[in-house]
């Protein structure tokens, strides 16, 4: 599965040239040019890098920062800006950001920022949710640190509802991501859910109509 990286950014010039830049890496890329559509994305799923603009037309980047960093911690988060001075750097940071790109900027070194900053993702392997460990290197998981025997499947959906702790994935998300399937009716999914709940793995709750959510 590729890196996939979402980009807040309202002047579309400059989301995408950093768009194609990135595809070129093999890095699957989104845009979005407000924060209604950047928070509404993350409910689809989440990526591996986010690309926070400051000044927004519907809201601040700074406070899209700060509420994605309290509810996914995981997402690393890079900030693109105008506002260049070494306070509104300082803030940045101190609010969650992994890195701070004053404009204008190179898109080849941003480029090697994210890279870096996705080889930084990779080697952070271990997911934890309550009693539930992943070791995404190793492809192992742990229940109260008691090993399964999880098929790859198996492996995928705990790990994907592991990187969205708390939120609602609906069937067709999951379903995409995981299978592959862009539309249809399968028991696959329900299955393979019936079969971690034996596991031992007791905070996945059906979210009836719509789909699961592995409570925190």
């Amino acid at each position: 599965m590729n890196a996939r990286v979402y980009i807040l950014e309202d002047d579309a010039s400059i989301s995408g040239l950093v768009k194609v830049a990135l595809e070129m890496n093999g890095t699957d890329c989104r845009t979005f040019a407000t924060c209604r559509e950047f928070v509404s994305a993350l409910g689809e799923g989440l990526p591996d890098i986010a690309l926070l603009d400051v000044m927004l037309p519907d809201g601040n980047g700074f406070d899209v920062l700060r509420s994605v960093k309290s509810k996914y911690p995981s997402v690393c988060c890079i900030m693109l800006s105008a506002l260049g001075k070494e306070e509104d750097k300082v803030n940045g940071l101190n609010l969650g950001a992994d890195d701070y790109v004053s404009k204008p900027f190179s898109v080849l070194e941003l480029t090697a920022r994210v890279n870096a900053a996705l080889r930084r993702v990779k080697r952070s392997s271990c997911l934890q949710c309550g009693n539930l460990r992943l070791d995404c290197d190793t492809m192992k998981a742990y229940v109260d640190d008691k090993p399964l025997d999880l098929n790859r499947k198996e492996f995928e959906l705990l790990k994907y509802f592991m990187q969205n702790p708390g939120r609602v994935l609906s069937r067709e998300t999951l379903l995409t991501e995981i299978w592959g399937y862009e539309a249809g009716e399968t028991r696959t999914l329900d299955n393979h859910v019936a079969r971690l709940r034996k596991m031992g793995i007791t905070n996945l709750e059906t979210v009836f109509g719509v789909g699961y959510k592995l409570s925190n």
